[in-house]
């Protein structure tokens, strides 16, 4: 029961993804990192089939990275949102991925920024947003409490709230989750928030 929410702050934009990777009734490991860093300012946080979800983010970063080494700049957070946008609608007519995308940016230019893209190309801009079970909970919160020019403090304390009531009211709540920030510095993780790390293996 995946969960992925973000929100934009006064010159950063963080995301949050739970970290356990589930077939049917089996959850096979609870460190499975869903937030990829499409490069120096960019983060692209998925849900949705295992496969198509590793498969489709490698692919976004891989031409995110082949268009800057081609042209010498970087693409905006902008452009990789409508380039990602375009391979889904683009996939969506012959064999489409079941993925859902929040992708996190920040340019010098227009700062940060969020966008949301779901498994049918649709794409917005927004200023907060989520996927997955846990967007009743944490869409919820964030009406509530979300307003614009939060400070990471604050911010962080939301995304605290957000977890906290996911664990605590959805049936089958992930029990970890990642957090990761871009701003002006880059992108970055920020912190877990583990309540079940996973066993070591012991050695035959």
């Amino acid at each position: 029961m995946e969960c992925v929410f973000g929100l934009v702050g006064n010159d950063f934009a963080v995301v949050v993804a739970d970290t356990s990777a589930v077939h049917s009734i089996l959850v096979h490991k609870s460190n499975e990192d869903k937030i990829m860093i499409l490069d120096s300012h960019k983060l692209i946080a998925a849900s949705g089939e295992p496969g198509d979800r590793v498969q489709f983010t490698e692919y976004i970063q891989k031409n995110v990275a082949l268009y800057q080494f081609r042209n010498g700049i970087p693409l905006t957070t902008a452009a990789a949102a409508n380039f990602t946008r375009g391979e889904l609608a683009t996939a969506l007519r012959k064999n489409p991925y079941s993925v859902n995308i929040l992708l996190a940016g920040y340019d010098k230019e227009t700062g940060p920024s969020l966008y949301y893209i779901d498994y049918i190309a649709t794409l917005h801009k927004v200023d907060k947003g989520a996927f997955g079970y846990g967007s009743y909970f944490s869409l919820s919160l964030m009406d509530r409490h979300y307003h614009s020019g939060m400070t990471v403090e604050e911010a962080i304390d939301l995304v605290d709230k957000c977890i906290m009531e996911i664990r605590s009211r959805l049936v089958v709540a992930p029990p970890n989750f990642v957090i990761k920030i871009v701003d002006k510095d880059g992108a970055k993780e920020y912190a877990w928030r583990e309540s079940v790390k996973d066993a070591a293996v012991a050695s035959a």
